[in-house]
């Protein structure tokens, strides 16, 4: 295990990481230290384990609504696969339908040139 340490409001903390993690846990305590930095602001001094506390109750109701807002962009993302799935399944059917009809039109016409072709030695006579 990797060793980092961070600074939360002026103190070092000693935190243990997987291997190359250091860097993001550095972050992510840089991140979490604005928090408290924030808070402290805003209070002043009531104590570290309250403002700790807080923060973490701060970073909680963001990870709760970014948690709402990716559940509700999954479930738009898996209507418009569905969606998807519906507008292809009907192109497949037009195209099923087209093809038919070309091929149709295709036998009537050379029906149609069958017919002409064996008319015109006649009516050349």
């Amino acid at each position: 295990m990797a060793q980092v340490t961070v600074t939360i409001d002026g103190k070092a903390y000693r935190m243990a990481c997987e291997e190359g993690q250091e860097e993001h846990l550095t972050d992510l305590a840089v991140r979490f230290d604005r928090y408290v930095g924030h808070l402290k602001g805003q209070f002043g001094e009531i104590g570290d384990l309250r403002i700790t506390v807080m923060a973490g109750i701060m970073v909680m109701d963001e990870i709760s609504e970014l948690t709402r807002r990716v559940a509700g962009l999954e479930s738009e993302l898996e209507l418009l696969r569905s969606n998807r799935d519906t507008v292809l399944e009907a192109t497949a059917r037009t195209e099923e339908g087209i093809a038919a009809a070309l091929s149709e039109v295709t036998s009537r016409i050379q029906g149609i040139t069958d017919k002409l072709n064996g008319r015109a030695p006649a009516e050349l006579n």
